[in-house]
């Protein structure tokens, strides 16, 4: 089981620890963000301090409808106690965990600050 937290402002937000293929580590602290449905983003100043490769560019639409351009780039994330390699989107906000982190996995979130976020693997 993975765990987090709600905070102050009523955000789930987890703890993860990401890195590059040097085992160059960082812990970072994300917001999960329901109507996002990559896996991660982490801000430029983050990217560029771990040398992350660029994989791709990603069109993509946001939730006002209107489409903006993403780079892409690999990331070492450990996950329910594995590694695990997934796309980032360089966004300048703080991280976000998207949808695609939770497929296959349960998500409990009770919105109440100081409340426990709780993600479970589903036997599929």
């Amino acid at each position: 089981m993975i765990q987090g937290v709600v905070n102050s402002r009523c955000e789930a937000t987890l703890p993860l620890v990401i890195g590059n293929a040097n085992r160059q580590k960082q812990f970072i602290n994300a917001v999960i963000d329901t109507g996002f449905n990559g896996f991660l983003t982490l801000p430029s100043a983050v990217i560029v301090g771990l040398n992350l490769p660029w994989n791709a560019s990603e069109i993509v639409t946001l939730g006002d409808g209107s489409e903006t351009l993403f780079d892409l780039y690999a990331v070492t994330i450990i996950w329910d106690g594995q590694y695990r390699e997934i796309d980032v989107a360089e966004s300048e906000t703080e991280p976000l965990i998207g949808m695609a982190l939770f497929h296959e996995y349960r998500l409990q979130i009770d919105a109440i600050a100081g409340s426990i976020v709780r993600i479970e693997a589903l036997s599929v």
